[in-house]
């Protein structure tokens, strides 16, 4: 193990290539613990004492607890992230349809709109009959 060890610092190259990676897979691991105890306060099926203990088991052993946790629950894992996913869109989809406000107006109703910006004076009778053949066609 040494000789590997003292090849990658002979190549300042090998020896960056080898940082970078490790770099790498500690964000990797990192990512997936946060991802793991996301999960388990995600998931409506586990019970309280359920979360506590794989929390528990996933912090105080976090290589085992994470590994353990992801061949045990990982098909379920990815069906709550689908889950959530999708409820969040229609929660979005929701609020953009009701920022935008009623979009199925019909002729008549933007007929009486512009006939009452008319009776106030914001338009004139040119703009009125312009505004009222654009509806119409």
């Amino acid at each position: 193990m040494s000789a590997y060890v003292n090849l990658a610092y002979d190549y300042p190259v090998l020896g960056a290539f080898w940082t970078i990676l490790w770099i790498f897979l500690w964000v990797l691991w990192v990512m997936l613990l946060f991802r793991v105890i996301g999960d388990i306060f995600r998931d409506d099926q586990l019970g309280g004492w359920g979360k506590a203990a794989w929390l528990l088991f996933t912090v105080f052993l976090p290589f085992l607890g994470v590994f353990v946790y992801v061949l045990a629950r990982g098909r379920e894992m990815g069906n709550r992230e689908i889950q959530h996913a999708q409820a969040q869109r229609r929660a979005f989809d929701e609020y953009v349809r009701e920022a935008a406000g009623p979009g199925n107006r019909s002729a008549a109703d933007e007929l009486a709109k512009l006939s009452e910006i008319k009776a106030r004076g914001d338009i004139s009778e040119a703009e009125f009959q312009r505004a009222k053949e654009k509806i119409l066609h």
